[in-house]
Parts: C-alpha cells; sequence; structure tokens
C-alpha cells in the first residue's frame, strides 16, 4: 500500500541577512500531519518553485601535474580550521567559466590553462539549504599567492597523493573535499 507524498503548503521567510535568508516551509506529511521545516537560503524566495532554481556558486579540483590544490581555511562556522576545495559565489552577470577562473586565482594566484569538465549543479547542504552549486574540475599552473579579502584567512597549497592519504587520517576537512581528497589519494582523479 503506497503513502501518499510530501504535500508543500507555505513558504514564510523569517529572517533577511545580508548573505542568508532564513524560511520556514510548511508541508504536510506521508501521514497526512503538518510540519514545518527550516531552511537558510543565498536566494529570495517566494514559493515552492523558487526552493533550489538558482545556481550560486561552485566549487573547483584544480590539479597541477599530479597534484592537487586545498586550502587550509578558518570557517567561522566551525571556529576552526579546515581543508576544503576553492569555491565562491557566482557574480552578477559572470559566466560559470568567469567565476572558475577568478576564484581560482582570488584564493590561490594560480591561473587556469584548462577546463576538464564541469559538472551539472547539485546541491551542497540539501539537509538545511536549497543551495545549488558547479563541481568544476580544471588544470592549473603558476605560484601560489594570497589575493584574498581581509575577510577570509586562506593558504592553498600543492599536495601529493601520499600527503593527501595522510591528512585523510587526521584532518578535518569539508565534506566535498574530503570526498575529493579520498578519490584523488587512491589515484581515481
Amino acid at each position: 500500500l503506497r503513502r501518499p507524498d510530501m504535500k508543500f503548503i507555505n513558504i514564510n521567510k523569517v529572517a533577511d541577512g545580508k548573505y542568508l535568508k532564513k524560511y520556514e516551509l510548511t508541508y504536510e506529511n506521508k501521514a497526512g500531519k503538518t510540519k514545518t521545516y527550516e531552511i537558510a537560503s543565498r536566494k529570495e524566495l517566494k514559493n515552492a518553485e523558487d526552493l533550489g532554481k538558482r545556481v550560486s556558486g561552485v566549487s573547483v579540483v584544480a590539479i597541477k601535474e599530479d597534484k592537487i590544490v586545498l586550502l587550509h581555511e578558518f570557517r567561522m562556522a566551525v571556529n576552526r580550521k579546515i581543508y576544503n576545495l576553492i569555491a565562491g559565489m557566482i557574480e552578477k552577470d559572470e559566466t560559470i567559466e568567469d567565476c572558475i577562473y577568478r576564484e581560482v586565482y582570488e584564493e590561490t594566484g594560480l591561473r587556469v590553462t584548462k577546463v576538464r569538465r564541469i559538472l551539472r549543479p547539485s546541491y551542497s547542504a540539501v539537509g538545511i539549504s536549497d543551495t545549488k552549486t558547479y563541481i568544476a574540475f580544471v588544470e592549473v599552473d603558476g605560484e601560489i599567492a594570497d589575493h584574498t579579502s581581509d575577510n577570509e584567512e586562506i593558504e592553498a597549497a600543492f599536495y601529493t597523493r601520499e600527503d593527501v592519504a595522510r591528512m585523510l587520517e587526521t584532518e578535518d576537512f569539508s565534506s566535498r573535499a574530503q570526498i575529493v581528497a579520498c578519490f584523488f589519494s587512491e589515484n581515481m582523479i
């Protein structure tokens, strides 16, 4: 016997921050009871069709020869440094390719020599947000230099497969960076 699907009822904005907006979504669950769910979004949402509709940024897997670029960056939400991928928000009137080139340069000082692949947009934190981003695989060249703002504490570096395998045992990563690091350490990227 098949149970009915969840049914969207309403969306209500409860907070409007500079970068994030908080919403309460009201649903009817499979048992026919009303449930309220909280989410954060980078976008202005008016109705169910707006949820997860627009892409906001990119995460970049950058490779130079047989090394991967990882960022060791302070993240306020966890109050510590973690290993992460190059990432950023798409600016107004910017193409995804322009965003990739800009973010790689800003966060590492490197230049993109080849875009290998840009995956379809995916949801980056589906349990708490409708944020949707691209993942790009690129080749880079140059020397690492800091071009970040005063609001970012980012150290970019090149790592070998052996370095990354050791780091996976002891270091904190974002989930996307951890998956990429695992695949890289096992020679699957």
